[in-house]
């Protein structure tokens, strides 16, 4: 009986192994025929005003990458600033969020942004962009770390991170509660600074930016605009507070990405109150 088993065992192993070898062999050569993406750079300019319903859709051109965008989506910025950083040829159309074209919802149903479009491709989601555009033009380096365990608390910051943005809408929704929403920032923001004290350089990345970098800022770029809206100041990262997450933002606002992308605290305090009354206004400081 033990022979037999032992046998059986063998046999397992050696069939396993012709698996993995195939899996192996088949993803080596899925990779090996992924054709280079050669971009074309943008010859159209569009009308940075959101597109709305009933409105034209913008013709687009072969080779062309187009980003879907809304000025004040924290979500769509994330893949904004991808783009810029990683200096990648693209276009950019706005639309309205709350007066969708019929167009629009017929290229991405869920009606949210950002979304990429590349020809035949069409890609919604902010994670899911960002990280196409790290997979497929990685550039000098890629900005999602080889780290498994750094990737793993990337993606718990990630997943705490829109917490921040939530402060406004319940705000709105159940101001009688500010007090005890803004307490609860004020400890999440202590988590976030923390974390960030653990590592090894200014940035979440460390010494250079990383994916989660880009994805964390659109977030902490409204926060002194909540400041603004709250008369609290406890919630903006300042030196005395919460020191290293002062030291982070003003590092990220010396990069181009960043400057490129960056909305001032009058105008996002202003979207904010647009929101508020149902009436968002999209075009915000544009002639």
């Amino acid at each position: 009986m033990s022979s037999q088993l032992s046998q059986a065992s063998a046999l397992a192993s050696r069939r396993l192994g012709c698996v993995m070898s195939h899996v192996s062999n088949s993803a080596s050569v899925n990779r090996q025929s992924e054709p280079d993406i050669k971009l074309l750079e943008p010859t159209v300019t569009h009308d940075p005003k959101a597109l709305a319903q009933g409105s034209p859709f913008p013709p687009t051109t072969p080779g062309v990458l187009r980003l879907y965008n809304m000025r004040f989506c924290p979500f769509a910025q994330r893949t904004k600033l991808v783009l810029e950083h990683k200096k990648i040829p693209h276009e950019t159309v706005n639309v309205n969020l709350k007066y969708k074209p019929d167009w629009f919802l017929k290229l991405s149903p869920i009606g949210l942004v950002p979304v990429l479009q590349l020809d035949d491709l069409v890609l919604p989601e902010s994670t899911a962009t960002c990280d196409w555009l790290d997979d497929t033009f990685p550039g000098q380096k890629r900005l999602t770390p080889s780290d498994r365990l750094r990737r793993a608390w990337d993606r718990v910051l990630l997943e705490n991170v829109g917490k921040i943005s939530d402060t406004f809408y319940a705000l709105r929704r159940r101001a009688e509660l500010k007090d005890k929403i803004l307490d609860s920032l004020e400890k999440k923001l202590h988590w976030f600074e923390n974390i960030l004290s653990s590592r090894d350089g200014p940035y979440f990345g460390g010494t250079q930016p990383a994916m989660i970098d880009f994805m964390l800022w659109p977030h902490f770029e409204r926060l002194p605009a909540l400041t603004m809206l709250t008369s609290d100041p406890r919630i903006t990262p300042e030196p005395q507070n919460l020191p290293r997450l002062a030291a982070w933002m003003k590092v990220m606002m010396s990069l181009p990405a960043v400057q490129a992308t960056l909305m001032d605290t009058n105008a996002h305090a202003h979207f904010f109150a647009s929101f508020g009354t149902g009436s968002p206004d999209y075009d915000f400081g544009l002639e």
